[in-house]
């Protein structure tokens, strides 16, 4: 199944978000259907706010290590599993460090929660097995990795916390690095 970037940014941020949007705000037509491929998503769609930009990086790491550690569980790819025990490292590390930037921000983070689309792809990962389950991953990463570039680039440039942006500043080659070996592996 392939996501749109628009609509990514749109429910990671309504996940983010405790208010409940107004006629104004709710779109009456549907979203472009930009793909994860295409450039990210307008600064405007990504939080600029510390705490903001940590529930949405926080679930998007949530995601990287459950999708990996189910990986590692169903996938029989050694290319695949090597990747995912990276991803589940990495993206334990960068937990840690935002975690640590916005306690030293004076920010109370609160444990990470997968948004309702992120819930959708794990289903579809569970579902899935053999071959159809390693396309479906790295498929899945592909998409989940370009917009976690795209939110910190755009944190490290447009934050409002200088911790956080330090932080998002240096998980961007990280997030560079992975999906250059995304784009180059080919599964199935």
């Amino acid at each position: 199944m392939r996501y749109t970037l628009p609509i990514l940014a749109a429910m990671s941020l309504a996940a983010c978000s405790s208010e409940t949007p107004t006629a104004e705000q709710t779109p009456a037509e549907p979203m472009a259907t930009e793909t994860m491929g295409a450039a990210p998503a307008a600064s405007g769609d990504m939080p600029t706010d510390g705490a903001g930009y940590v529930a949405m990086a926080g679930a998007s790491d949530l995601y990287e290590i459950q999708s990996s550690e189910l990986a590692l569980e169903k996938s029989q790819n050694e290319n695949v599993r090597q990747f995912a025990e990276r991803m589940v490292s990495d993206h334990r590390s960068t937990t840690e460090q935002i975690t640590s930037a916005a306690s030293e921000a004076g920010l109370n983070a609160a444990p990470p929660q997968l948004t309702p689309m992120q819930q959708d792809m794990m289903s579809e990962l569970q579902a899935a097995s053999g071959d159809a389950f390693d396309q479906a991953y790295i498929q899945q990463q592909r998409q989940a990795h370009e917009m976690a570039l795209g939110l910190h680039r755009n944190f490290a440039e447009n934050g409002d916390t200088a911790q956080l942006q330090q932080v998002a500043n240096e998980a961007v080659p990280v997030i560079e690095q992975h999906a250059t070996e995304l784009a180059d592996m080919n599964v199935g």
